[in-house]
């Protein structure tokens, strides 16, 4: 380069440099018209591993109760009671309610006392268990059954004592003593007792 385009050069920079720029007015990009023709797109797909469940069987020893249930027929005094019921409860026709439990030791149960509060009837029982043991793995049932003819309606069954282990003795409800329904019983009508 010449030493007489050095002047030149100088100036050119100096002016370039010492300049202010203002914008006078916003850019914008040219308007396209794009006429394109697309397939709809696809979301990504994922396999994603979970947890596996797989239901099998094993064996384990576990203790069960061996019950052995004889059921012989014997001639058994049992109570039947004819209660002559107001019209306003329909038809009577016998009706047997029944109490029994499987138990692991000589035992009794016997159905103490029989209510009606109108609507409903109450079935009270008592569990002694005082006897001996029975083997290992045996049970026993015991039972008690009153004979009533009564209308249709609904029997709720008490028994007083512990209840004894077993599916089996899940049908009913048992109670420390009777003071438990006594509430249930107040205005209720004695139709059959034991003493």
């Amino acid at each position: 380069m010449s030493i007489r385009f050095l002047p030149f050069l100088l100036f050119f920079t100096f002016a370039l440099s010492s300049c202010d720029v203002d914008q006078t007015q916003e850019g914008e990009l040219p308007e396209v018209d794009v006429d394109v023709d697309t397939e709809p797109g696809q979301a990504p797909a994922y396999d994603v591993d979970w947890v596996d469940v797989e239901v099998n069987t094993t064996t384990r020893m576990v203790e069960v109760p061996n019950v052995t249930v004889e059921m012989v027929e014997e001639p058994v005094e049992v109570p039947v009671l004819d209660v002559e019921w107001p019209d306003e409860y329909g038809d009577a026709e016998e009706t047997t309610f029944m109490v029994e439990a499987d138990v692991d030791q000589e035992a009794s149960l016997e159905i103490e006392e029989i209510y009606t509060t109108g609507n409903r009837m109450i079935v009270l029982a008592r569990l002694d268990k005082d006897g001996q043991k029975l083997n290992d793995g045996q049970m026993m049932r015991v039972s008690d059954q009153v004979v009533v003819n009564a209308p249709d309606m609904d029997v709720r069954y008490y028994i007083v004592g512990d209840r004894p282990a077993g599916i089996t003795n899940s049908r009913y409800r048992y109670i420390s003593d009777r003071s438990e329904i006594a509430d249930m019983m107040a205005n209720g009508q004695s139709i059959y007792s034991r003493d």
